[in-house]
Formats: structure tokens, C-alpha cells, sequence
């Protein structure tokens, strides 16, 4: 039944009426249509008579209808529900209220009468969440009801009666408490002990003073406590309703703490760990825990917030810091040493299309066990690798073999047996995944920024973000394996080529302990011009490099190019070259290789340290470090070109 008389009808039928008399009248005082003029204003006044009763049958019909409705339901029940506890009201098939009880009519629908009126203009409620147990959640005049409906099963008659319970006390209780769920963050200068070790005195009276100023103003206007715990370090409980803005705001701290200058140059960058959705609190602070971790893992000035479904990471613009102590570096030496030693063999082995770190720091290693007794192979890929050459050079000027595939590993694997993994932490793209699982014994020596996905089952995991390459951890590592410990001249030609590579012949990341385990190298007999020679391309393998270059576009000041080329040895060499490249050119911060791989597509990015080039390939699935990442999809070159786009606009948005 349709709920009332349109107004626009009304309206209509008054002024037609009006002007039919009108017209009629005056039709009639004309003498040539005196008869016209009767015969019209006699159909008018018929028209208006018809139209009048009809308007009232439609109201009378409209009050039948809803008395029909009521008798269907008994006297009994009446009484019942019109003093039901809770508010309620009857609706027919067409959602028309034919009833309501005294709880609704004067707690709900205070303003005028509901008879009649169809529930949909009433208030926005799920219709066909109210048979389920648990109804709807319905808003209405600033209270929240749960609706409830109760269909009839007897007379047919179509009537559902539906009533309300009223939850807004519970709906505020439940968002006052999750409002008020504490969650632990713990702030970290980093690089505490070397960023004050030259300062003067008083430099580090004030820059302390400036840190405790800028943590308290951080969490002044929040109900928040703050603990100091060490110098460098702070335990910070906050409330959801605070953390939630600060999140919100992307930890403006980060950008505040880097205007504290110490001396002339540096200055003071910070880790956050957050724990946040935790059960309880002691969950929450090992979460905080986990995400500092994860922070000072991926170089330091950035935030982590440590949830259960995950990570997600704020900030991380600055380069990381080079430690200008080697201490931690002979500890791990001593413990690598003390790990193999009961070892009957030792694999080493670099991630899936190994370059020339991946394999020159898996000689190194495989090199250092060997000196100390154990028998050592380094395994990989003997076809898909990017390192043929240097392979060559370690099988033409060594006598014995280093090499095997990850099939032979697999077999030649023992009970006592220990893997080593270099320049990577990531086991889904290790160049044998398979031997990976078999070893209870896994050490991992990398230096690419911490990942969420990285091996957690080994017994020694020496990362460093601030270093150059793995090659250069290795070469720092040997010095401290013993005195009779020495790389012969062609190893030692593998480990520099691994460090040239890395730091694009040292100009990228490149610190004082690059230059220093450089000049290590070339006292062991490294050779630069054979180092050089290594790094020489053939005519073809250039010119494809030209073209990816010259067919870059730029977009927000990225150099973006895109090729089909189905040369997969081919472009696999030349991407990361021509993404080098690029970076020589004005305005470029980032540079993009979009190519096919077989039936993957691959990025090849690179970037100067304005960009960082390695949370642009987190989101699309990748990784690496702030000046060279990359990432692997299972897309077409058209979309893995639209998807990158997106994420250099979401980076470019959270940058602001």
C-alpha cells in the first residue's frame, strides 16, 4: 500500500481545479460561446467532485488498511506489546508501520505519529540483517539500537514486529575502552655512543637536554607516561586515542629530531618500536621490542609499529650511520669460528641471480673456512647467475674447486653440517630453497636493510645496514679469524669486485671501513685492473643498456623506462645498469627498469639517497636497501607499470 497522497498530486489537482472554473467562468460571459462555456464549467465542477471523493476514499481506505492490520493482531497481544519492555513496532510486506508500542512512540519517534509511515524513511536500517541472531546496529537520533524481527507464521498476514534494544551505554563503554587501551613505544637515539664521542662536554649536556625536551613536548597534551632508561633510550605508555594521531601524523618526532645539530654536521636521528593491538601489556612491550628491532635492523630514523598481522614502517629518509667501532665485528668472527668447528662441511650460498657481491662475498667466506680446516663449497646456480665472470676467474686461477649446484648440495648435505648465507636474509629468493630447509645450523651475513620476511631460525645473524656490501662484512670478518688468515690475490679480487659493485666503484654508501677494507684487499694482492676487466660488457650488452636509458620518461622526478625484451641474459644485466645510468642524469633522484623475466616481471630500482628506492619496492612486494631495491610480480609489464607508479605517488605523499 502506498504510504500517503504525493504533494506534488495535491498541489496539482487544487491549481487545475481553479483554473478549469476560472476558465469555464470565462468561457461563459463570451456570447458567441455562452454554451461552451456551461458545458465546461458543468465537467469541471464534476471533476473536482470526483477528485474530492477520491482524496477522502484514499485517507479512509489508508485508516481501514491500518485498523485491518491491528485486528490481525489480538487484544491480548496487544496489551502485551504495548507495554513490551523495549521499544517495537509491526511493519507489513512493505515495510509500512501499522503499530507501535508506548516505548517506541515515546522513545524513538518522539515528533510526530508513526502509523503509516514506511520504514525506510524512517532511519537507514539493514533489512536483511534483522531476521539473523544478532540483528542490525541501527543510529538514530544520536543512540544506537540493536534491531531485532520477529516474523509472524500464522494468518499469512505479513506483519514482522520488530523491536529495539537500546546499546548506546554499551556502544560508549566499548569505544571508551578501546580508546583507552595502553600501548608501550620505546624511543632510541640512534648511534648514541658514536654520535657524543668527540663533543665537547658541554655539546652533550645540551643535546641531551634537547632530546629529553623533544620526547616530553612529544606526549605533552596526551595522557601518556614517560620513563627515561638509559641515555639513549625511552619507555613511553600512551593511550589508543593518542597513539592513533601520532600514527596519524606519521611520527612527526622523526623529522623534529633531525634539527638537533651536533658539531657541524651531524646530527640526531631516531628508532620507534610501537606495540600496537596487543592483548595485554607485557605483550605489547615485546612487540615494541620486536618493531625497534625491525627499526635499528633497516638503518635507524624511521618508526615501526608491531602488530599481529605484521609491520608498518614510518619515516627511514636518512642514510645509516657507519659504526666506526669493529668490535662487534671481531666478536662475530670469533663466533662463526666456534660454531663450525665441530662442523664436518660448510656450505655457503647468496640469493637466486647471484651478482657479484652475493658470489664474491660467498667466496670469501668459503675461502676463510677452508684456511681454518673445514671442507667449504659455495653454492649456486651455474646457468642463472649474474656473475659468470667472476666465476671464471676464481675456476681459472684457483686449483681447487669452489663451486657445485644446489642439486649436488642437496645430496652431498650431512647431519653435521652448517649453512652459511650471505647478502641476503630473505629465504624466499635464496638460490636454493630446498637445501635452506634441510639445515638446522644457518648463519646469515647481510647487509641489506631488515625485512619482515628475513630467516629467524639462525643461531648467528650478523647484519649491518650501514655497510657497504656483504663483501665487505666478509673482508672485515678475516681480519679477525687469525694471524696465519690470508686471501689469496684472485679471492681477494672477487671480494673487491663485490665492493665495487655494490658502492658503483665507490661512490655510493661508501664509509671510511669501505676504503679501509679496500686498501685490506689490495694488500692482499688484489688487482684493480683485473677487478676492472670484470666489470667490462660486450657491444651488445651496452647498446641494449643505451637504449633502456634513452627510452626513459620521467615522472615525478623518476626516470621510469619499460622493455619487452625477451633476452633474459641479456636484460638481466643490462636493467640494473641502465637504472644506474639514469642516475647520472639532472633532476633524476630514482630510477626504474621495468622488464619481463621469463614470465615474471622484474624492477630494477636505484637511487641517489633522496629517495628511498627500497620502501617503494617493500610495497609492491621487493626489497633491498635505500639506494638499490628491486621486486619480482606475477603481472604484465602494463599493470607492474601502473602499480609502480602508484607506489612512487604514495611514497611521494607520505614524504611530505
Amino acid at each position: 500500500m502506498k504510504n500517503r497522497l504525493s504533494p506534488f498530486f495535491i498541489v496539482s489537482y487544487l491549481v487545475l481545479s481553479a483554473v478549469g472554473i476560472f476558465t469555464s467562468l470565462y468561457i461563459q460571459n463570451m456570447t458567441d460561446y455562452h454554451r461552451l462555456g456551461t458545458a465546461m464549467l458543468a465537467i469541471t465542477a464534476v471533476s473536482f467532485v470526483i477528485m474530492t471523493i477520491e482524496v477522502f476514499r484514499f485517507s479512509f481506505n489508508r485508516l481501514k488498511y491500518v485498523a485491518r492490520m491491528s485486528k490481525d493482531i489480538s487484544a491480548t497481544q496487544r496489551e502485551t506489546l504495548y507495554n513490551f519492555p523495549a521499544p517495537a513496532f509491526i511493519i507489513d510486506e512493505n515495510r509500512i508501520i501499522v503499530w507501535i508500542n508506548s516505548r517506541f512512540d515515546k522513545e524513538v519517534f518522539k515528533e510526530k505519529d508513526a502509523f503509516g509511515v514506511c520504514l525506510d524513511e524512517l532511519m537507514d536500517i539493514n533489512y536483511n540483517k534483522l531476521f539473523t541472531k544478532k540483528g542490525t546496529m541501527v543510529t538514530y537520533k544520536g543512540k544506537y539500537y540493536r534491531a531485532l524481527a520477529v516474523e509472524s507464521e500464522t494468518n499469512n498476514t505479513g506483519l514482522t514486529l520488530v523491536y529495539f534494544k537500546n546499546e548506546t551505554d554499551l556502544v560508549n563503554l566499548d569505544y571508551e575502552h578501546k580508546q583507552s587501551r595502553p600501548s608501550v613505544m620505546i624511543i632510541s637515539v640512534d648511534d648514541y655512543e658514536d654520535l657524543l664521542e668527540n663533543a665537547r662536554e658541554s655539546e652533550k649536556a645540551h643535546v641531551l637536554v634537547e632530546i629529553e625536551k623533544l620526547v616530553e613536548n612529544f606526549i605533552d597534551g596526551t595522557t601518556g607516561v614517560t620513563k627515561k632508561i638509559s641515555n639513549n633510550k625511552f619507555f613511553i605508555v600512551l593511550e589508543e586515542r593518542h597513539l592513533s594521531k601520532i600514527i596519524e601524523d606519521r611520527f612527526s618526532i622523526l623529522e623534529m629530531a633531525r634539527k638537533i645539530i651536533i658539531g657541524e654536521r651531524q646530527t640526531v636521528t631516531l628508532s620507534i618500536g610501537v606495540g600496537h593491538g596487543a592483548k595485554t601489556l607485557r605483550e605489547s612491550e615485546i612487540f615494541a621490542r620486536q618493531a625497534l628491532d625491525m627499526c635499528l635492523g633497516r638503518g635507524g630514523d624511521q618508526a615501526a609499529v608491531k602488530t599481529k598481522n605484521g609491520f608498518e614502517f614510518f619515516g627511514g629518509v636518512s642514510k645509516g650511520v657507519e659504526k666506526r667501532t669493529k668490535v662487534k665485528a671481531r666478536i662475530i668472527a670469533s663466533a662463526i669460528k666456534e660454531s663450525v668447528k665441530q662442523s664436518e662441511m660448510v656450505f655457503v650460498m647468496g640469493h637466486r641471480l647471484a651478482d657479484l657481491d652475493s658470489v664474491g662475498s660467498a667466496i670469501g667466506v668459503c675461502s676463510l673456512m677452508r684456511q681454518t680446516g673445514k671442507k667449504s663449497f659455495v653454492v649456486v646456480e651455474p646457468e642463472e647467475n649474474l656473475s659468470g665472470v667472476l666465476i671464471d676467474h676464481v675456476n681459472k686461477n684457483e686449483n681447487d674447486t669452489f663451486f657445485i649446484p644446489p642439486e649436488l648440495a642437496v645430496s652431498m648435505k650431512t647431519e653435521n653440517s652448517t649453512l652459511i648465507i650471505v647478502d641476503t636474509h630473505n629465504p624466499e629468493i635464496l638460490d636454493s630453497v630446498e637445501l635452506y630447509k634441510m639445515f638446522d645450523k644457518v648463519i646469515v651475513i647481510d647487509h641489506h636493510r631488515k625485512m619482515v620476511k628475513h630467516i629467524d631460525n639462525s643461531i648467528i645473524f650478523y647484519h649491518e645496514p650501514y655497510a657497504s656490501s656483504a663483501s665487505e662484512m666478509v673482508t672485515e670478518l678475516a681480519q679477525y679469524f687469525g694471524d696465519d688468515i690470508k686471501f689469496s690475490p684472485s679471492i681477494a679480487e672477487c671480494l673487491l669486485a663485490g665492493i665495487m659493485l655494490d658502492t658503483k666503484n665507490f661512490v655510493m654508501r661508501t664509509g671510511v671501513r669501505t676504503f679501509e677494507a679496500a686498501a685490506y684487499l689490495r694488500k692482499a694482492g688484489a688487482d684493480t685492473i683485473n677487478v676492472k676487466s670484470m666489470f667490462s660488457t660486450s657491444y651488445d650488452l651496452y647498446k641494449r643498456k643505451t637504449d633502456l636509458v634513452t627510452n626513459a620518461v620521467m615522472y615525478k622526478g623518476c626516470a621510469i623506462t619499460v622493455t619487452d625484451n625477451q633476452d633474459s641474459d641479456t636484460i638481466r644485466i643490462a636493467a640494473p645498469q641502465a637504472a644506474d645510468e639514469l642516475l647520472y642524469i639532472n633532476g633524476v633522484k630514482a630510477s626504474f627498469v621495468v622488464y619481463k623475466d621469463a614470465d615474471k616481471t622484474s624492477i630494477s630500482a636505484r637511487s641517489i639517497g633522496s629517495m628511498n628506492v627500497q620502501v617503494v619496492m617493500e610495497s609492491l612486494g621487493g626489497g633491498g636497501n635505500q639506494t638499490s631495491a628491486g621486486v619480482q610480480m606475477e603481472t604484465g609489464l602494463e599493470d607492474a607499470t601502473q602499480r609502480l607508479k602508484g607506489a612512487i605517488d604514495k611514497y611521494s605523499h607520505e614524504q611530505r
